[in-house]
């Protein structure tokens, strides 16, 4: 029963929201240029289908590749961070200063940089992108440690890098998992976006940039729906992880 209230009223409220597009567009209240209807959309991801599929595997191999870099590197800079406060004192800032650079801006840049062929532009900025939230809530949960804790292996007279990897990084996790739930769907807008400009015309966002410059509106916005469950599915598959990581925390909610 929990499950049913927790998902019936958004699957109610979408469905509402839906005829409620469906009739204000058949109606002729919009323009189908401005704003397709849900059924044109939906006909043209079922035409598209196949399409989608491939371009959604090239777009979330960039997403995949980008969250697990920026992982990767947010968690070891926040462990860094964490032991040495001057050097926190210093990266925060840095770290705020790379999250306030626009998409729009650091991909032209980097496609720049890199051969038209080349998969890496995307990957980068998507790895930038997930830098901050990881690196950020990751040093929060790093800072955060049990007295009890740390006089303890204090008293077991642990290397830093032993208290590190057996106390801080385990009692961190919460606060890595709520950085990485932000950071898989940043890492799918920002892989999609950076396909607006140029590079490989084999994601997501190259096909819809493709579909609206030939107004194939209905189309784009299939291809749109496709990032949209991309999307989904990353934030998923982190929720997933954070149960199989955590059993302890479900066990505790429920």
């Amino acid at each position: 029963m929990k499950w049913m209230k927790a998902v019936l009223p958004p699957v109610v409220f979408g469905v509402v929201a839906i005829a409620l597009w469906e009739l204000i567009v058949t109606a002729g209240r919009i323009a189908p240029f401005i704003l397709p209807a849900p059924s044109a959309i939906w006909e043209q991801f079922l035409e598209q289908r196949q399409n989608i599929w491939e371009a959604a595997l090239a777009s979330g191999a960039n997403a995949l590749i980008g969250l697990v870099g920026g992982t990767v590197v947010g968690v070891l800079a926040a462990m860094v961070s964490s032991r040495f406060r001057p050097l926190a004192d210093v990266s925060i800032p840095f770290a705020a200063v790379l999250n306030a650079l626009p998409i729009i801006a650091l991909a032209p840049i980097l496609n720049n940089m890199f051969e038209s062929t080349s998969s890496i532009p995307r990957r980068l900025v998507a790895g930038i992108i997930v830098f901050f939230p990881v690196f950020i809530n990751t040093l929060r949960g790093l800072r955060e440690v049990d007295p009890i804790h740390q006089e303890l292996m204090h008293t077991y007279a642990a290397s830093g890098w032993t208290f590190a990897v057996k106390v801080r990084l385990p009692g961190s996790l919460p606060h890595v998992f709520t950085g990485l739930r932000q950071a898989s769907s940043l890492a799918v807008i920002a892989a999609v976006v950076a396909e607006y400009f140029g590079g490989l015309q084999n994601g997501l966002g190259s096909r819809i940039t493709s579909a609206a410059a030939f107004t194939a509106y209905p189309r784009a916005w299939a291809f749109v729906v496709g990032a949209c469950l991309l999307g989904l599915v990353f934030y998923l598959t982190t929720l997933l992880l954070e149960r199989l990581a955590m059993p302890w925390r479900t066990r505790l909610i429920a």
